[in-house]
């Protein structure tokens, strides 16, 4: 069993309280395709648009044309489905918090990319790209497939084909 995974089923008997945000966090849930709980959800889908968002500028500024094409279609998609996310929690529909700010972590990958330039840039670029797509495939599938709140239930499943096409994308420039 991988380390995360035992630490994580730890966590889940040590404090059922904090079992689905601590699960989802390490990863655990996404180890058993357990669906997120939805302010979990919430959460990494809007922190994933602003990773998303943020680092397929930086790539329309410094790379080459095949992968600024595909940045512009990710800042257009991105922002679209952070409005869309938006308008399920403002209508009331979701009762969930969207983050202002994206996890530690992709803030790290950010500024790890802000620091290159030129074909270091892309290759991270496109790595980070197909990372981010796979956990975000995940991410939407365990939720379309079993989440709590009906809306953001069909929300995730209706999205999910376009994140797919994105990680197919995504793997066709890291070729």
């Amino acid at each position: 069993m991988k380390p995360f995974l035992i630490a994580g089923l730890a966590m889940l008997i040590a404090s059922p309280v904090l079992a689905q945000t601590a699960a989802e966090k390490t990863g655990v849930n996404s180890a058993l395709g357990v669906a997120p709980k939805t302010e979990d959800f919430v959460a990494e889908a809007a922190t994933s648009d602003m990773f998303e968002i943020d680092s397929s500028k930086l790539a329309i500024a410094r790379s080459d044309a095949a992968t600024k094409a595909f940045a512009e279609q990710m800042v257009k998609d991105h922002q679209k489905t952070s409005q869309e996310l938006k308008a399920l929690v403002s209508g009331g529909k979701v009762q969930a918090k969207i983050p202002q700010t994206m996890t530690s972590a992709q803030k790290e990958m950010l500024d790890k990319l802000s620091g290159l330039q030129g074909e270091d840039f892309t290759k991270q670029y496109h790595a980070d790209q197909e990372e981010a797509h796979e956990d975000a495939v995940d991410l939407f599938k365990r939720y379309g497939d079993e989440g709590d709140n009906p809306d953001l239930k069909a929300w995730a499943a209706k999205t999910r084909p376009a994140l797919e096409h994105h990680l197919q994308m995504a793997k066709d420039l890291n070729k």
